[in-house]
């Protein structure tokens, strides 16, 4: 009678054992936002390593949670996750200013701190950023409901140390 007893446990630990594992792998530990990494030249990658060193470790009161894969080309805050890529290419809207700031009711420039963005207005209605004047392009997602002002204040400093002013290629 043991011997059943002992079989039929190991019977029902076996599908509690993978409903454990399946739990465990869809636990808020998994929820980190992934995203593509740019591929710059080796100038580009450089600079952008140098951000990642001097990057905040809070952005708008959020504490930095990297996206996947790693890389010292993005980073991320929060969650929904605010996330910067850099060594970006050019965006469109860039090569004539004229389209960019005058056809485009979603695009319009400015600037924070020092550091002048193209901002954009996605259709998932995020937040798109992206750094001009700078030699790499740094773009900064912020999610939808998000507000951007502090987002852009706490990070000027960091691209401002990191990538000089000038024409990124």
């Amino acid at each position: 009678m043991n011997f059943f007893r002992h079989r039929r446990s190991a019977f029902f630990g076996l599908p509690a054992l993978a409903l454990l594992f399946t739990i465990a792998g869809c636990s808020s530990a998994d929820d980190s936002a992934s995203v593509s990494v740019p591929s710059p030249n080796a100038k580009v990658t450089k600079l952008c390593q140098n951000l990642d060193k001097v990057l905040p470790r809070t952005v708008d009161g959020l504490s930095r949670e990297d996206p996947e894969p790693r890389s010292a080309l993005t980073a991320g805050w929060g969650s929904p996750a605010i996330i910067l890529r850099c060594g970006v290419e050019r965006p469109p809207k860039m090569v004539d200013p004229k389209v960019a700031l005058g056809d485009d009711p979603k695009a319009v420039g400015g600037g924070v701190n020092g550091v002048d963005w193209l901002m954009e207005k996605q259709d998932d209605g995020s937040n798109r950023f992206t750094t001009a004047n700078r030699s790499a392009y740094v773009q900064v997602t912020v999610p939808k409901g998000r507000d951007t002002s502090g987002v852009l204040v706490d990070m000027a400093a960091s691209i401002k140390k990191a990538i000089p002013k000038g024409i990124a290629n």
